[in-house]
């Protein structure tokens, strides 16, 4: 994913994901869902919304690959 410069607040994140809900597996969806409540950093806020961006869009290898990234992010 290309670098942005622009911070993405918890709300752009919680919106994103919201969007990208349907096309998230559950648990995952769950689970990030709840991640989100923790203190999260602003360059984990960057990152996750970057992995959700145009999830839909993406093929079903690419959507596996982001769903590993973002099953590490809530992990730590």
């Amino acid at each position: 994913m290309s670098e942005c410069k622009l911070d993405h607040s918890l709300e752009d994140v919680h919106k994103k994901l919201e969007e990208q809900a349907p096309f998230l597996p559950e648990d995952l969806y769950s689970r990030f869902k709840a991640f989100l409540t923790s203190d999260v950093d602003q360059a984990t806020l960057n990152e996750a919304f970057h992995l959700l961006k145009k999830y839909d869009l993406a093929s079903a290898e690419e959507q596996q690959a982001r769903n590993a990234k973002i099953e590490a992010l809530i992990q730590g």
